[in-house]
């Protein structure tokens, strides 16, 4: 197990592929996962609008650039991608399996994200209404014909209820992608990074893109923030991967923490971040992912029109400036 385990580290893909290979068919009774292999769930804020234009395109009518391979992805078309399976990984969290032509490449830098849609009936004109939420795919981006998205399901919530109906052989559609922030190896010599609950994700795209480069030196600090133990996506795989880096530390903070809880207790306070990031410096970027709540208490949200908005909150407090925050 030890040994299965440090390969996930290593190749996250590796592992879903075997679990998606596990078994007989692809029948959902049949499908096993291996909770080991957890990642993060989309990152960032979600958000909803409403769309009644642009028709899905399809992969195998994307002709081939003289210059490259076919992109699976396109930032200007609707394109349907099927499922293969899904499997139930937590309560409320299950993993998505969607493929594409294994000769083509997705197309997704580090870090972005795919924005997803789904109808939800129709306008007072008669139009097609949609709901859109952007979900940051786990896979790496070079996996071959497939990316994967962890998703919490909630009750009300549009866009994963209807991912949570999809059976294998449906499709989803899909825009992108869209481009967060253009990592640099060596960019910075120190990034810190707090997330919250799902906002793990982009600090993941992150994460692997510095340690899967020999060249890369930089050193990430992590500050990772939960409701329990029990809701802490990808936990085995991080812990092993620090383990594997010594540029990589993490810490970990939980509001209800369990008897045998031995990380941090309550909101990332000012403390826990003066101990674990990287000082303020014209060589340091923070980066900041999660809920809205953690986002006004760490460093501001952002502004109506998604731009990065003022910097405020603890990060302010402690002399970070705009230029060494960066917010998911």
């Amino acid at each position: 197990m030890a040994a299965f385990f440090q390969r996930l580290a290593k190749a996250t893909p590796t592992a879903f592929t075997a679990a998606f290979n596990s078994g007989s068919g692809n029948s959902r009774s049949a499908f096993r996962f291996p909770i080991g292999a957890l990642a993060a769930v989309s990152g960032g804020i979600s958000y909803i609008y409403y769309h009644s234009s642009a028709d899905p395109v399809y992969l195998d009518e994307i002709k081939e650039e003289q210059t490259g391979p076919k992109v699976a992805l396109n930032p200007h078309k609707w394109t349907e991608f099927k499922l293969q399976d899904t499997a139930r990984v937590s309560h409320n969290t299950q993993l998505f399996r969607f493929t594409f032509d294994p000769t083509a490449k997705l197309g997704l830098d580090v870090a972005s994200c795919l924005i997803t849609r789904a109808p939800i009936g129709q306008d007072a004109e008669g139009k097609p209404k949609f709901v859109t939420r952007p979900y940051t795919p786990i896979s790496d981006p070079d996996s071959k014909g497939y990316f994967d998205l962890l998703i919490k399901v909630y009750p009300e919530g549009k866009m994963s209820q209807h991912l949570a109906s999809l059976k294998p052989g449906d499709v989803l559609e899909v825009k992108g992608p869209i481009e967060k922030l253009r990592y640099i190896p060596n960019m910075k010599k120190h990034i810190g990074m707090i997330a919250g609950g799902s906002g793990i994700t982009p600090m993941l795209q992150v994460i692997e893109a510095i340690l899967k480069n020999p060249d890369d030196t930089t050193k990430v600090s992590l500050l990772y923030a939960n409701v329990s133990p029990d809701d802490i996506l990808l936990k085995q795989k991080l812990d092993l991967l620090a383990a594997a880096h010594p540029n990589l530390k993490v810490y970990y903070t939980v509001d209800n923490p369990t008897k045998s809880w031995k990380g941090g207790k309550g909101f990332i306070s000012k403390d826990m971040a003066v101990k674990g990031l990287p000082g303020p410096a014209e060589d340091t970027l923070i980066l900041v992912c999660g809920p809205p709540g953690m986002m006004e208490h760490i460093s501001g949200g952002k502004a109506k029109d998604w731009s990065q908005g003022e910097l405020s909150g603890i990060l302010k407090e402690l002399g970070y400036t705009e230029e060494m925050v960066y917010k998911f």
